[in-house]
Formats: C-alpha cells, structure tokens, sequence
C-alpha cells in the first residue's frame, strides 16, 4: 500500500468512492464535475501553483496493483476564500436569589473563530481495506506530510468530525434546528455545502446566540458526539494530541477537534534518516515512511528499525517509496505509545 497525490487518471475511482460514502462526507460529493475540479486543483496544489488559502492536497491510497481504495486530505487553510462556519458552545447563567433559581443554559454563538487554520479532511477508505495498518497510515500519512512541508500550513491543525445520524441518515441536531431555518433535508444541505455552495448558511442560519433548552432532548445529546463510524477517528486523532475546544458543525453538531500543527505527535517526533534496506527483524516496529518528496510524495507503513542514524526497511518498503539505500527519508513510529496497535 502507498499513499501519494492525487491524479487526474485517479477520478473514475474517486467516483466509485464518493458513492459509497454515504452522507456526512461533505467534502467528497458524488458531483463528477465538481469531484474533477477537485482533482485538477490538488495537482496544481502539489506542483505549487496555489496559494496557502486555495491549496488542496488530496491523497490516495493505492494498492500494490494499482487500484485506489481510499483518499484523504488537507486543506491549506479553511475559509480565506469563503466563510468557514461552526457554532461556539457558551454557556448563560441565570440566576435569581430571591426565587433561589440558579441555571446554567448552554449557549451556541454562530462563529467563524477557526478560520486560517489547516484542516485535515475527506478521510474515507473502501470498506474492503478497513483492516491492518491500512486507516492508520492513510490517516496519519497527512501529518508526516506537514512534519516534511510545515511552512504550507497554519500554526494549528484542526479536523471536523461526522456528527450523529441514524442509518436513513436523519440528525437529531439537524431536525430539531437546522430544518426550521433551512426547510430542507439534512442530507441536501450537507450536500450544498460539498460542493462549494456556502452562502446560504450566512443568508438563512440566525445570528443571535441559540439557547440549546430550546431544542430537543435527543438534539441536545449529541451536541460535540461523533458518529458510531466516527469514533476510532476521534481516537486516533486524540492519541495525536487533537482535543475538542468546544466548537461544532452547524448542521449535525458533530465536534471540531485541533491542534497546534508542532505538537501533533506525528510531526514533533518525527526524524530525517537515512534509508537502509535489509531485514527489519521480528521485533521491527510499525513505521510510517514518507520518501521526503512533494509531488512526487510517497507514504507508507511498514515495519522498520533504527540503526545508528538509518532507517532499515526491507526491498518491498523501498520499491514501493522508490528509493534505493542511502536515500533521504522522514520516519515516525505509526502508532502512539498510548494507541493500540
């Protein structure tokens, strides 16, 4: 398996992938023009022909015989060109001594407070490869990437996180406060916002503070709680140094975790080595080895060792980064000493 950028001779497979997805992939819209825009603009984004706030590095993951059965991406920074939505979650406090009542109400403030910062985003693996090393690596391929290129993302990383839906796709969140302003399905908004059309959050959603006491009690308990599908996601990224700081999507108020980008595990414990190739050993641990290019990135994962400033892989690690020995790397143990493996 290897992780690379996108190519334009990747978009019938990106197709396929975009309708499995199912809702709550904005960013991955089963839209061929818009999926091929997408494609055209991360070739242009890994040759450095976009800005910081255009540019849209879009992966995929490729098995040993070509076929691509998973992407991932990062956004260079989010809403420079748009507006970048969340609510806030606040709280009010009401009080009143003389009839002894006291109530904290929570309180959700329509913010664009994470705007400038790199997204990680479009995290989907085709259900066939969900197993081994395979999410992990896609995912964490991203940030080995930023440890490599640091000077083209912000000072904080922040991901959004597939908030609770049933299996018809319905969002409590959605139905009890987003319907009322948007007079639409959950699954046509979420949609809108995939491909590129924003404007309607600002135009229709209000802009005084929500009082979430107002809303159902299913809506109210799953304001910040991710997805089922989602949660070893939220795992990972937690064990990455992520944390939730209390902001959430407008639509299924699933949760905004961040990051400054320096103390993302994956990029502070990172190291520049030398490629050694030879036998890792039994006890060889789970690494994720990107060969230290741009355009022509190569990433993956697979058991390796230090030895004296080397990095030792075996013949198959190195033909899939195309490297030979004594060629740069940029490794990372995959896994934190505090995930699972």
């Amino acid at each position: 398996m290897i992780v690379r950028p996108v190519r334009s001779s990747d978009l019938p497979a990106l197709i396929d992938l975009a309708r499995s997805t199912g809702t709550g992939l904005t960013t991955l819209p089963a839209n061929e023009e818009r999926l091929a825009h997408r494609v055209g603009w991360a070739e242009k984004t890994f040759t450095g022909e976009a800005g910081r706030g255009d540019a849209d590095y879009l992966f995929v993951l490729e098995d040993d015989d070509g076929r691509v059965v998973g992407i991932s991406a990062i956004a260079g920074a989010v809403g420079l060109r748009e507006p970048w939505y969340n609510f806030r979650v606040g709280l009010t406090v009401s009080a009143s001594q003389e009839l002894k009542i006291y109530r904290e109400i929570p309180t959700l403030f329509l913010a664009n407070d994470l705007t400038g910062n790199s997204e990680l985003c479009s995290l989907f693996l085709h259900a066939d490869y969900r197993s081994g090393l395979n999410g992990r690596m896609l995912a964490k391929a991203r940030m080995l990437f930023i440890a490599e290129f640091p000077e083209l993302f912000g000072n904080k990383i922040i991901a959004e996180m597939r908030g609770m839906s049933d299996e018809a796709g319905r969002s409590p969140f959605w139905e009890s406060l987003g319907r009322h302003f948007f007079k639409m399905e959950f699954s046509q908004a979420d949609y809108l916002t995939g491909v590129g059309n924003k404007a309607f959050i600002a135009e229709l959603m209000p802009k005084f503070p929500l009082y979430t006491c107002f809303l159902s009690e299913e809506a109210r308990a799953v304001i910040g709680k991710v997805h089922t599908d989602t949660e070893p996601a939220l795992a990972m990224l937690k064990s990455e140094g992520f944390s939730y700081q209390g902001y959430v999507d407008i639509f299924d108020a699933g949760p905004a975790v961040e990051c400054e980008t320096s103390k993302i595990r994956a990029v502070r414990d990172s190291q520049a080595l030398v490629l050694a190739v030879g036998t890792p050993g039994d006890d060889a641990t789970p690494y994720l080895i990107h060969n230290r290019k741009r355009e022509d990135c190569r990433i993956t994962a697979a058991p390796a060792r230090l030895a004296a400033g080397t990095l030792v892989v075996d013949p198959q690690t190195a033909k899939r980064l195309q490297l030979s020995a004594g060629d740069q790397v940029r490794a990372v143990p995959l896994s934190a000493s505090r995930e699972s493996k």
